[in-house]
């Protein structure tokens, strides 16, 4: 089988799925476009409400797809390309995405597979999975923009360690520092993963919509930007907050805001 990125669509749910099982999932260049090309397109998928992230087999992803290196990583201006075209392009679409984006993580979780879990807003792994980015034996570091990410999603001690040690951590561990959200015994990873897109998918899907672009505003702050107060001013008259303001109460009158607060009030469950 061809390495490749899944999309299927089922009703309210989305589920891509990164296959290339025989490298334990590792992310081909075909693969990073067809990630890109598919959450592009989910752009426009407007029944969906939740998108499912997971490995094909019994990891994740393992990180980068090494024997294609030599074809690009020894030339600057190919090697540039790579990261910030053709990754980034990816990644970027993952973030770009207004629905909200479940990781279901087993097994290997590393570089590249770290990178796609970052992206998602929740991370459920069994207790048995691996995280890291052992780059370092490999002689190269992690690019500018994806470090960030990493960042950002893992914090710094542990991306310190994962870098710099090429330290491998536990799934108990990353819970711990914040970067899963929950860390099932290996067996109870499917049930509770659907349990997860469940709740999601009866929830307000506009609202989470909202909620989505407005965390990828704050989250896209500089942080020295992100600190200053609602007071405070930037460059463009604006304090951070004040740009979300503009619109963020537009929904006042929107038959989802009226259901669920009607359907609240009635003791019923809202339909949105």
């Amino acid at each position: 089988m061809a390495p490749e990125v899944r999309f299927e669509l089922n009703g309210p749910l989305a589920q891509v799925s990164l296959c290339q099982p025989a490298r334990f999932n590792a992310m081909s260049r075909s693969m990073w476009q067809q990630l890109r090309e598919g959450f592009m397109q989910l752009r426009s998928a407007a029944a969906v409400r939740c998108v499912l992230v997971r490995g094909e087999g019994a990891n994740f992803c393992a990180g980068g797809d090494i024997a294609e290196y030599p074809q690009f990583r020894f030339d600057t201006a190919s090697l540039r390309a790579f990261h910030e075209g053709t990754v980034w392009g990816a990644l970027q679409a993952m973030l770009d995405c207004d629905l909200p984006l479940l990781a279901q993580i087993e097994g290997n979780c590393m570089g590249a597979g770290l990178e796609i879990a970052s992206c998602c807003d929740i991370r459920i792994a069994t207790e048995s999975s691996r995280f890291g980015a052992p780059i370092a034996r490999l002689g190269f570091p992690m690019a500018p923009r994806e470090l960030d990410l990493v960042l950002r999603a893992a914090g710094a001690g542990a991306t310190r360690a994962m870098l710099l040690e090429a330290a491998v951590l536990d799934a108990p561990r990353m819970l711990q520092l914040g970067f899963l959200n929950r860390c099932v015994p290996d067996g109870a990873l499917a049930e509770t993963v659907q349990q997860a897109q469940q709740r999601i998918c009866t929830l307000a899907p506009e609202a989470a919509r909202t909620n989505k672009r407005s965390l990828r505003a704050l989250l896209a702050m500089p942080r020295q930007e992100a600190s200053v107060g609602a007071g405070g001013q930037d460059g463009g008259g604006q304090s951070p907050i004040s740009r979300l303001l503009d619109s963020a109460y537009d929904y006042a009158d929107s038959p989802e805001h009226r259901e669920g607060i009607d359907a609240f009030l009635a003791k019923r469950k809202p339909n949105f």
